[in-house]
């Protein structure tokens, strides 16, 4: 079983990726299109062109995880889109959001850290 945690690096590859790639062809896109090491611990996120299914991928140490969703019906309807930017860092809350087709950037969340103390 997966766990996503806050203290995760989570990342969104933006541009869609060939799903008949496996966990070999995902960890090398990892490395060419987004430049993370795929043997690092993140937990990297791809969609399919029709944006129907999402890929997860992570290594835990031992091996690699790779989980597939696909919607029965209906697509994704969000997904990031920053000009220049190969991947988009999110939260554990925000994947959590995605996987279930939602918008992340609505979630309207507290911030994953903020001070406790009385302000200065």
């Amino acid at each position: 079983m997966l766990q996503i945690t806050p203290q995760m690096k989570i990342l969104v590859a933006i541009e869609p990726a060939d799903f008949r790639r496996g966990i070999d062809g995902l960890a090398r896109l990892c490395q060419q299109a987004l430049h993370e090491d795929p043997f690092a611990g993140a937990v990297f996120v791809f969609r399919n062109r029709k944006a129907t299914a999402l890929k997860v991928l992570m290594y835990d140490g031992q091996g690699f995880w790779l989980c597939h969703k696909r919607l029965s019906q209906g697509r994704f309807p969000w997904w990031p889109s920053q000009a220049g930017e190969a991947a988009q860092r999110f939260a554990a809350h925000q994947l959590s959001v995605l996987l279930a087709a939602g918008n992340p950037t609505a979630t309207g969340a507290a911030p994953d850290w903020r001070p406790v103390g009385p302000r200065a």
